[in-house]
């Protein structure tokens, strides 16, 4: 075989190698998302207390950013070539997340917030160091923005839990 040919299917090679480590990335990011939605759905449902009102619209705001990040994702998944996990059997086993349950105390509630958005926020770091790699600028793009989102929001938590 020719060098230039042998040199044109080795890097196909790797591109197919890295596109996939990014497509695996997403997924997982994916999958970590969707447990973080279902929680913030429950706490939403759950809370109680003096800060019910404050708490029960945040929830509800958080959640509704969750589920536009999961839609970007799977897009995303889809638009270079992969596919994304779509069952909650996946999603449980692949996240880094775990579901929580009958959380009813404002503060407990925020430390889960707080504790999925440092989990996320590790995986964001993942996709990006693949997609890097890959010379994906597009998920590149797609996620810094989710992660300035979630530093904002860490930040935030924090200061509440002050």
């Amino acid at each position: 075989m020719e060098p230039m040919i042998k040199e044109n299917l080795k890097a196909k090679a790797q591109t197919n190698q890295e596109k996939t480590e990014v497509v695996n990335a997403l997924n997982s990011l994916l999958s970590n998302n969707q447990v973080y939605y279902q929680n913030l759905r429950g706490l939403h449902w759950m809370i109680e207390g003096d800060q019910f009102f404050v708490l029960h619209e945040k929830y509800e705001e958080w959640y509704t950013q969750a589920a536009t990040n999961i839609d970007d994702v799977a897009e995303r998944i889809l638009t270079i070539g992969g596919k994304p996990s779509h069952t909650f059997e996946d999603y449980l086993a692949e996240s880094d997340i775990k579901p929580v349950k009958n959380i009813t105390s404002g503060s407990q509630g925020i430390e889960v917030v707080l504790n999925n958005n440092n989990i996320l926020l590790n995986h964001y770091y993942q996709v990006i160091k693949a997609a890097e790699k890959a010379e994906d600028e597009g998920t590149v793009d797609l996620i810094s923005g989710m992660i300035s989102e979630t530093e904002k929001r860490m930040w935030m938590l924090k200061a509440y839990l002050s």
